[in-house]
């Protein structure tokens, strides 16, 4: 995620990193060295694209932006839902060791060093990486943990240490109910990220738009050349910048847990849970929070 202040006018001008343009340059140079081709052609040859005129471009381009901002939109609530469902988990683990704080303390240990392995598991599950092994470098290992889901599998874990809790009478049902309430919220949690995890944009909506934005920016320079000449490149690049700036946008931010610069910043979130967990077990010796790079936050 992008972590910097309101950009100056020298910012908006030479800033690359963060940008969607290394990502859509290539593409930009294409257009470009197409300009050049129409531009020159149309020198070589006076009125070839005389019959080409720009009005069915501007309403192709009005149509094109608003099915494009939809797109957009779209893709945007997916990577808002993420974050508030990232929100809520803090807040569960947080009424959740408020809740544990009567409990014994290896009791607590237990349980908050679970939250923790949660936390860091559904990360490295939402990143198809090495699930199993980011909960077991937590301390937790066992049979259940390789059942097909290893991070709701240890929820379960934690939920019967609960419920053992209870039946041995050293919490009330009561409590035992208001601990549980709160690893429910981590599982709703979880299953709306993988909600949002497995279920994209429709493949042909997004193919549409694609294919769409790339024939206008790929035809517009022949339908510029004969009237503004070398004035071709510079609208014909800034539309294209625009077009397919978000056009990359929107492929960042419609899946959100990825590693691009504008995606959530899951490892500084899990971060804080798991020093916040510590914290409250009484440790002094906290893993630094992680502050962003090159302002960009992980």
């Amino acid at each position: 995620m992008i972590v910097r202040p309101r950009p100056s006018l020298i910012d908006i001008a030479f800033t690359v990193r963060g940008s969607v343009l290394p990502r859509i340059k290539g593409r930009l140079l294409v257009i470009a060295l197409l300009g050049v081709a129409a531009v020159l052609t149309a020198h070589a040859h006076p009125g070839i694209f005389s019959q080409i005129s720009a009005i069915p471009f501007t309403l192709i381009g009005i149509a094109l932006s608003i099915f494009m901002s939809f797109r957009n939109n779209a893709c945007y609530d997916r990577w808002w839902e993420g974050r508030k469902l990232w929100g809520s988990l803090i807040i569960a683990c947080r009424s959740f060791t408020r809740r544990a704080a009567i409990l014994d303390e290896a009791d607590r240990r237990l349980l908050l060093t679970g939250l923790s392995a949660f936390t860091a598991g559904l990360a490295a599950r939402l990143r198809r990486t090495d699930e199993r092994g980011t909960i077991a470098a937590h301390g937790f290992d066992g049979p259940w943990l390789d059942a097909v889901n290893p991070t709701d599998a240890l929820l379960q874990h934690l939920g019967r240490h609960c419920l053992h809790l209870m039946r041995d009478g050293r919490i009330g049902p009561i409590h035992h109910s208001l601990l549980e309430e709160q690893l429910h919220l981590l599982s709703q949690v979880q299953a709306g990220c993988e909600r949002i995890l497995l279920t994209p944009l429709p493949f042909t909506y997004s193919l549409l738009l694609h294919r769409t934005a790339m024939i206008f920016c790929l035809a517009l320079p022949f339908a510029l050349a004969g009237t503004l000449g070398w004035w071709t490149l510079l609208p014909a690049l800034l539309v294209s910048y625009t077009f397919f700036g978000l056009d990359a946008l929107g492929d960042q931010l419609e899946e959100p847990f990825g590693l691009e610069p504008n995606d959530l910043s899951i490892d500084a979130m899990t971060r804080m849970v798991e020093r916040e967990m510590l914290s409250a077990l009484g440790e002094s010796d906290l893993p630094p929070p992680i502050e962003p790079t090159h302002n960009v936050l992980t």
